[in-house]
């Protein structure tokens, strides 16, 4: 089995979503006892926030190359990002390590394929929606991809910010993604692409009339099947 390494804490909600699903995602597969062989750097989701918000993607993409350097230091055969958003530098983290990282968009968009579906409607924080880096991701694939209007955006990714990251999830905000779910569809989506780490957290498939991509579920899933199909890449002093 190889070693996954988790670059998270962005936030460390979803994080801890990520451990447990890529665990019990071995132990369905490899029975008995067996547990993921993984490695987690969790940063300080504040720092990262910041430079977000401020437009800093330079320095978080240097700041996310070190952490991911440092997993590989550490021995990770390959590296799981654990944010959708985060993705909007995921080539500049590629760039800083030596190992491969696991794109989630792509990991999702083969999700999507296989469903037979060709048009999603895309939830996720307002830089996921309302930038390419995602998008575009999605429609190299061959997919194409809505977003909600703008109001619905906001509405969409405060909930995310303000609430989820921060372990918070309330009704109200339940039918504020329901009404905006109901409105992709009418919009013409066949599927909706849960694309932030921390929805699957407030909304599921029973909040959709048409099928839901839960991205975080479909990223473990890619990165498990790859630990269990690759050999180690052996490291002296490594179990």
């Amino acid at each position: 089995m190889q070693l996954i390494g988790l670059l998270g804490g962005m936030s460390w909600q979803s994080t801890a979503e990520y451990y447990r699903l890529l665990n019990e995602l071995v132990q369905d597969r490899a029975e008995g006892l067996h547990s993921a062989r993984c490695l987690l750097y969790s940063v300080d989701f504040a720092a990262i926030e910041a430079m977000q918000a401020q437009g800093r993607w330079d320095e978080a993409a240097v700041a996310l190359g070190q952490a991911a350097r440092a997993l590989e230091t550490a021995g990770a055969d390959f590296v799981v990002l654990c944010t959708n958003t985060m993705h909007k530098v995921a080539d500049r983290i590629q760039a800083a390590i030596g190992i491969p990282l696991l794109h989630l968009a792509d990991t999702t968009a083969a999700a999507v394929k296989e469903a037979g579906v060709t048009t999603v409607g895309l939830l996720g924080t307002r830089f996921t929606m309302s930038e390419d880096f995602y998008r575009d991701r999605l429609a190299g694939h061959g997919l194409r991809v809505i977003v909600p209007g703008p109001e619905d955006q906001r509405i969409v990714s405060d909930i995310i910010y303000d609430e989820l990251c921060r372990g918070i999830t309330t009704q109200r905000s339940r039918e504020a993604y329901r009404r905006v779910i109901r409105q992709l569809v009418a919009d013409g989506a066949r599927g909706i692409v849960y694309g932030c780490t921390e929805i699957e957290l407030l909304v599921d498939q029973s909040d959709s009339e048409v099928p839901v991509f839960a991205t975080t579920r479909l990223h473990c899933v890619a990165a498990v099947e790859r630990a269990l199909a690759s050999a180690p890449v052996r490291r002296p002093g490594l179990p």
